[in-house]
């Protein structure tokens, strides 16, 4: 941190139109004696007043880079509202996104929905920053790592009984309407309320706060630092400014932060329990005799079948889609990678036909869970997802249920 003085936009040296809550950090480059001014601008993603106030820093000062809180898919998902005419259901299920595209479909209602009750498109002040730069002529750099890399490497950092809160917690939200007006948006942009939220955060669910804010911080950094030009502004969410401020100057790896982990050894053997179990008990009957077959096969076909049903009907699946959940699903289980969501996801995709249209207006017109449902892509997305769910927790109880069977008998 040699060479290094932090002001405050109000100390006297900043210029004036700068706002207050705006980080100047002034730096010596790393390979020259240039004088190099950092100006860090922590916004809400849903503030009319960020968008104002990059806009107005960006003309005032004519800065040589401007860096925003973006990366390449994130820049496409707020530019393009094409991309999901883009989008082929059956890939989808057949590559296993499914979770992953419902996931970013979620996010995507919940922020359609802030925004509208706010007037404002979450984002919205990093695209202003991006247009203001291009019209002064500064360089502008998408300076955050890959979405799809920090949301894998979150659900990597959890596990299955954190993930299965998060979901839920997730569900709630989008179910709960809650009133925020635009006095609470300024007030996230406020600092200590922000590290005591970071604080809180770290607690509850720190494998959590680690990629999520802390890993971005160091990445953040890095990339601002590293940029070209005497003048750089960087518009960042409020949350992220302590952390960039404190990864300044430390060396970053940046590839190993990009990484997608392999999967832990727990979450890897996960698939095969079923199929393994299924070998185990048939071992069993072959040594030492004892239950028949027949009750076995009805003990594990029974809850699964039942179970691939009935969530599958709940999300709304096509008799053709039930049926096929009834009959494969004690099959499907007994496979490494559990084939229930991908074969009824296909079936329903068969049945229900989802077309270019229909997977476009989830990228237009769809702002709450229900619309998401009611659109025909949409909803064999969920009869996909509730398919497999439903098989997984088929396959525990009839593994209860056998292993209650093969006890008696012993």
């Amino acid at each position: 941190m040699r060479n290094e003085r932090r002001e405050r936009a109000d100390g006297g040296e900043a210029p004036a139109p700068i706002p207050s809550h705006v980080t100047v950090l002034r730096r010596r480059a790393r390979d020259s004696e240039e004088e190099r001014t950092f100006h860090i601008i922590g916004t809400a993603h849903v503030s009319k007043r960020s968008i104002d106030e990059v806009r107005r820093v960006i003309t005032a000062l004519r800065p040589d880079t401007v860096c925003v809180e973006l990366c390449a898919t994130r820049y496409e998902a707020l530019t393009d509202p094409s991309r999901w005419s883009r989008l082929d259901v059956a890939q989808v299920i057949r590559e296993g996104r499914v979770p992953f595209v419902l996931a970013s479909l979620g996010l995507q209602v919940f922020q359609r929905r802030i925004g509208a009750r706010l007037g404002v498109s979450p984002g919205a002040e990093l695209l202003a920053a991006v247009d203001a730069a291009r019209e002064v002529g500064a360089t502008v750099v998408l300076a955050d790592r890959d979405v799809q890399a920090t949301l894998r490497r979150t659900w990597h950092n959890i596990g299955l009984v954190r993930r299965v809160l998060l979901v839920l917690g997730l569900g709630a939200s989008l179910l709960h309407e809650d009133d925020i007006d635009e006095a609470e948006v300024e007030a996230l942009k406020n600092r200590e309320r922000i590290a005591d939220a970071m604080t809180e955060l770290a607690r509850a669910m720190p494998e959590v706060k680690v990629p999520l804010i802390d890993e971005r911080d160091h990445y953040l950094a890095s990339r601002i630092e590293e940029t070209g030009g005497r003048v750089v502004v960087a518009i960042i969410g409020a949350a992220h400014v302590d952390g960039v401020l404190e990864s300044f100057g430390a060396t970053v790896d940046r590839e190993a932060l990009s990484s997608l982990p392999a999967p832990s050894v727990g979450m890897r053997s996960l698939p095969w329990l079923a199929p393994a179990f299924a070998l185990a008990v048939v071992a069993s009957g072959l040594v030492r005799g004892g239950t028949p077959w027949l009750a076995l096969a009805g003990a594990w076909a029974l809850p699964t079948a039942c179970a691939g049903a009935l969530f599958t009907l709940f999300a709304g699946g096509t008799f053709a889609s039930v049926v096929a959940a009834l009959v494969l699903t004690p099959l499907t289980t007994l496979t490494p990678r559990g084939a229930a969501r991908a074969v009824v996801g296909l079936v329903e995709a068969w049945r229900r036909k989802p077309s270019v249209h229909h997977a476009g207006a989830l990228g237009r017109e769809v702002f709450t869970l229900g619309e998401a449902w009611r659109n025909p892509a949409g909803r064999t997305l969920f009869v996909a997802m509730c398919a497999g769910i439903g098989g997984g927790m088929g396959a525990i109880a009839a593994a209860v249920w056998v292993a209650y069977l093969v006890a008696l008998s012993v």
